[in-house]
């Protein structure tokens, strides 16, 4: 249904010990759309999608995760949530077919053997059916646990960096499944630190040790975070550049190929920073800032560690 929330949740909270893993996290996110989940190591993404399927009782919130309660009916919600972990947790010494006869078995899939045949070809793994799954690359291990999180038809995708590790075609080919099944209405929330794959998705959430710093569509995150950025170019650049880090207006200074980015929340002081270290040899140009440009600066604003 158009408008659809499939993960609506509020106040999302969770910790072990003294340490605040997940602090209070609310997120939307709208049936059949791919949901980036941001944040470097550490920030409580594993820990937060553990808690929407029900693998973690959360210690505070509430919300409904494809219409049932998060808190009180998780088992409910196992049953319609596919996860795929960082780790590859299949077994390798099994083959592919066999790997996924098991997995069938385990969410009693009606009619087994047509399901495990279907998935098969669907994911192009037919040809590879009866090779152990310990000989794959980790383009085709990866291939296979989607498969397997697939074959008992989740609304939810859960999907926790799951392309680290892959070579960048398989990552593309990974990627073009996973718009094809949200073209089929499942809803996918995947964490990721790589910038490329959150301009992929629909939306964006980011969070840091527990706070969730931002989330919506690219434009609206990258809108919302008031960020300016110049390309500065030109001779001596890397001896420009501690210069302008030093810059009250300057926010950040990186190397982007053979300019420098330079951003700043105010303007004109950022403008006025270029200038006094710009010579006639210099060019600039205002440029649109990147996703991240503005997760770095997110970060920076909110404090690197400020709730380890």
């Amino acid at each position: 249904m158009a408008g659809e929330l499939a993960i609506d949740v509020a106040d999302m909270t969770k910790r072990f010990g003294r340490l605040v893993a997940v602090d209070h996290i609310g997120l939307q996110v709208p049936a059949g759309q791919i949901c980036g989940f941001l944040g470097p190591n550490g920030s409580g993404k594993t820990t937060f999608i553990r808690m929407l399927c029900g693998l973690l009782r959360p210690d505070g919130g509430s919300g409904r995760c494809l219409g049932l309660d998060v808190v009180h009916q998780s088992e409910a919600i196992k049953r319609q949530v596919g996860y795929m972990t960082q780790k590859f947790s299949f077994w390798e010494d099994l083959t592919v077919a066999e790997n996924l006869e098991f997995v069938a078995r385990v969410y009693a899939v009606p009619d087994r053997r047509n399901a495990v045949r279907a998935m098969l070809e669907q994911m192009g793994l037919h040809g590879r059916r009866d090779q152990l799954a310990g000989t794959l690359s980790g383009g085709w291990k990866q291939r296979l646990a989607l498969a397997a999180c697939m074959l008992h038809r989740p609304r939810l995708l859960l999907l926790d960096e799951p392309t680290a590790g892959v070579d960048p075609q398989a990552r593309r080919e990974f990627w073009e499944e996973i718009h094809r099944l949200a073209s089929d209405g499942l809803t996918v929330l995947i964490a990721t630190h790589y910038m490329d794959e959150a301009e992929r998705c629909h939306r964006l959430a980011f969070i840091m040790y527990g706070h969730l710093l931002t989330q919506g569509t690219t434009h609206e995150v990258v809108a919302r975070a008031g960020l300016h950025t110049w390309a500065v170019s030109g001779p001596d650049l890397p001896a420009m550049l501690p210069r302008l880090r030093a810059e009250p207006g300057v926010r950040q200074a990186v190397a982007f190929g053979n300019d420098l980015h330079v951003s700043g929340d105010d303007a004109a002081a950022l403008a006025q920073a270029i200038e006094r270290h710009r010579t006639p040899a210099h060019q600039r140009r205002q440029v649109e800032p990147t996703l991240e440009d503005v997760f770095i600066h997110l970060m920076q604003s909110r404090g690197a560690g400020a709730n380890r």
